[in-house]
C-alpha cells in the first residue's frame, strides 16, 4: 500500500527538473554522437548542441509563471530562476556560434568541447533554481571543472596549459575556503536549506563563528566572480584559453557564480547583512577601481576584456552592499538591478567577444594596435564593435546605459552616496579605455587594406545582440518586468 502511494504521489516534480534534464541529455547524446561521428562529420556535434540548448529553452519556457520546488526544497523555480535559466541558454547558443569556425578550423576535438561546454552550461541551469547548499556547490563545481579542462584545449600552446594550471589551483583553493564555510554554517543551523539557515541565524546574527562562516562563503564566492583581491587568474587564464572559452569563462561562468551569491545573501544571510554589507562595500570599490585603472594599460583586446569584466563584477557586488532586512523597498530595488545588470552584461559582453573572435579570425591577432581604422576595412564589424563597447561603457543608445543607471539609482535610494559617487568615477574611466577603442577604429588609419570578411553565422549573432541591446534601451520594461518578478 505505501508503495503504491509512493508510485501514485512522486516525490520528484519532473516537469520542475525538465530544463536540467534536456540539457543533460543533449550533453550525453552529444559525447555518444561524436563517437560514431567520421572525422569530417565531427563538426555535427555543434548543431546537435544547439539542438540541445533550445529544446533546454523550450523546457523553461513551459514553466513560465509556475512556483514549483521539489526533492525537497532544494529545487525551486520561480521567476527568478527561469529568468536565468533562459539567459544562460541565449548565452550557450552565441557562445556555439563563436565556436563553430574558431574549432572546426583548428586541431581540436570538436565533440569533446561541446560536451564539456553543455556539461558546464547545465551547472548554470541547476545553479539558477538551487536552494540548499549542497545543490549550491555542486552546481557551482559543474560549472567550472568543465571550464577548466575547456581553457587547456589548446594542448600544444604554453600559454593555454598555464592558463588552465592557474584557473585549476585558484579553482581548488576557492573550493575549499567555500566549502568550509558552508560546513560551519551547516554546524551551526543544522541545516543546508536556505530558508532553514536564515531562521536560524536570525538570532545568533552577531555571534563570531556565524560571521567567520559567511565571511568564508563569501571569499569562495569572490574568486568565482573573480572580484579584487582574488582576480588574479583571470586576465592569464581568459587570454590563453581558447577566445570561444574566455568568452563563456566571462559570462556563464561568472553570472553563475553571482547568480550563487544573490540566493544566498538575499535569502540564506540577509539578517546578517549589518556584519558584512561594508566587506561587500570595500569589495565593490576595489573590483571597480583596480579593473578599470588596470585595463587603462592593456594593449591585448581579449585582457581589456578580461579587466573590464572584472570592473564589472564590482558595480554587480554594489547591490550585495545595499542589502539591509530593515528596509524591503531597498532590498527589492537591489536585487532588480542586480538581475537587469546581469542579463545585459551577458549580451554586451559576449558582443564584444564575438566581434574579437571575428577580427582574429582574418588577422590573427587580438592587439589593439591592428584595429586602426578597421572602420574602412569592415564598416559592420566595426560599428557592431563599437555599439558593445560603448554598452559596456553606459553609454546611450545600448542598454547598458540602463545597466549602470539602476544600480546607481539603488545605491542613491539606500542612501550610499559615496558608492553611488565612486560608481561615477569609476564609469568614467572605464569610458576612457573604450572610446580609445573606437576611436582607434574609426579616427585612425589602418595599416593594411584588406577587407574583412565576417561568417554570416557571427554577423548574425553579434547583429542579434546589437539589436536586443538597442531594443531594451530604448524599451527597458522589457527586462525590468522580468527583474520586477524575480524577487527571491
Amino acid at each position: 500500500m505505501d508503495l503504491a502511494q509512493a508510485i501514485a504521489q512522486p516525490s520528484v516534480d519532473w516537469h520542475a527538473l525538465s530544463p536540467d534534464i534536456v540539457l543533460a541529455a543533449a550533453a550525453c547524446m552529444v559525447l555518444i554522437a561524436d563517437l560514431f561521428l567520421p572525422e569530417e562529420s565531427k563538426w555535427l556535434a555543434m548543431p546537435l548542441s544547439a539542438a540541445g540548448i533550445l529544446g533546454t529553452l523550450a523546457a523553461v519556457v513551459s514553466l513560465a509563471g509556475e512556483h514549483r520546488t521539489t526533492l525537497g526544497g532544494a529545487v525551486e523555480i520561480d521567476t527568478f530562476a527561469l529568468v536565468f535559466k533562459g539567459l544562460f541558454c541565449v548565452i550557450g547558443l552565441i557562445v556555439l556560434a563563436m565556436s563553430f569556425g574558431y574549432f572546426r578550423s583548428g586541431r581540436y576535438y570538436q565533440g569533446e568541447y561541446y560536451f564539456l561546454m553543455l556539461c558546464s552550461l547545465l551547472g548554470g541551469v541547476v545553479i539558477s533554481s538551487a536552494r540548499e547548499l549542497v545543490t549550491l556547490f555542486i552546481a557551482l563545481e559543474l560549472i567550472s571543472i568543465p571550464a577548466i579542462i575547456m581553457t587547456a584545449l589548446r594542448k600544444a600552446d604554453v600559454k593555454s596549459n598555464e592558463a588552465a594550471l592557474k584557473f585549476f589551483l585558484f579553482s581548488v583553493l576557492s573550493t575549499a575556503v567555500m566549502l568550509y564555510g558552508m560546513s560551519l554554517v551547516y554546524g551551526i543551523t543544522g541545516s543546508t536549506k536556505l530558508d532553514e539557515i536564515r531562521s536560524s541565524i536570525a538570532s545568533s546574527a552577531d555571534e563570531p563563528l556565524v560571521v567567520l562562516s559567511v565571511i568564508f562563503v563569501v571569499i569562495g564566492f569572490a574568486f568565482k566572480i573573480s572580484a579584487v583581491p582574488f582576480h588574479f587568474w583571470a586576465p592569464d587564464t581568459y587570454e590563453g584559453a581558447p577566445s570561444p572559452v574566455a568568452a563563456f569563462l566571462s559570462t556563464a561562468s561568472k553570472i553563475g557564480g553571482f547568480v550563487g551569491l544573490l540566493v544566498l545573501m538575499f535569502r540564506a544571510f540577509p539578517e546578517v547583512a549589518d556584519t558584512w554589507r561594508p566587506a561587500f562595500a570595500v569589495l565593490a570599490t576595489l573590483t571597480m577601481t583596480v579593473g578599470n585603472l588596470i585595463a587603462l594599460r592593456q594593449q591585448h583586446i581579449i585582457r581589456l576584456l578580461a579587466y573590464s569584466g572584472i570592473a564589472q563584477s564590482g558595480y554587480v557586488l554594489v547591490t550585495l552592499a545595499l542589502i539591509d532586512p530593515s528596509r524591503p523597498e531597498a532590498n527589492a530595488q537591489a536585487l532588480e538591478s542586480a538581475i537587469v545588470y546581469l542579463v545585459i552584461y551577458g549580451i554586451m559582453d559576449l558582443g564584444a567577444f564575438a566581434a574579437a573572435v571575428a577580427f582574429a579570425r582574418k588577422t590573427g591577432t587580438y592587439f589593439l594596435s591592428d584595429y586602426a581604422g578597421l572602420w574602412r576595412r569592415s564598416p559592420v564589424l566595426a560599428t557592431l564593435m563599437a555599439g558593445f563597447l560603448l554598452s559596456l561603457a553606459g553609454t546611450p543608445p545600448m542598454a547598458g546605459a540602463w545597466a549602470k543607471l539602476f544600480v546607481f539609482a539603488a545605491a542613491i535610494n539606500s542612501e550610499v552616496y559615496w558608492l553611488a559617487a565612486v560608481m561615477g568615477v569609476n564609469a568614467v574611466i572605464a569610458a576612457w579605455y573604450y572610446l580609445a577603442v573606437v576611436k582607434r577604429m574609426f579616427l585612425d588609419s589602418p595599416e593594411v587594406d584588406e577587407p574583412i570578411e565576417v561568417p554570416y553565422l557571427l554577423r548574425a549573432t553579434m547583429g542579434v545582440a546589437a539589436f536586443a541591446l538597442l531594443a531594451v534601451f530604448i524599451y527597458p520594461a522589457f527586462i525590468t518586468s522580468l527583474a520586477d518578478r524575480s524577487l527571491l
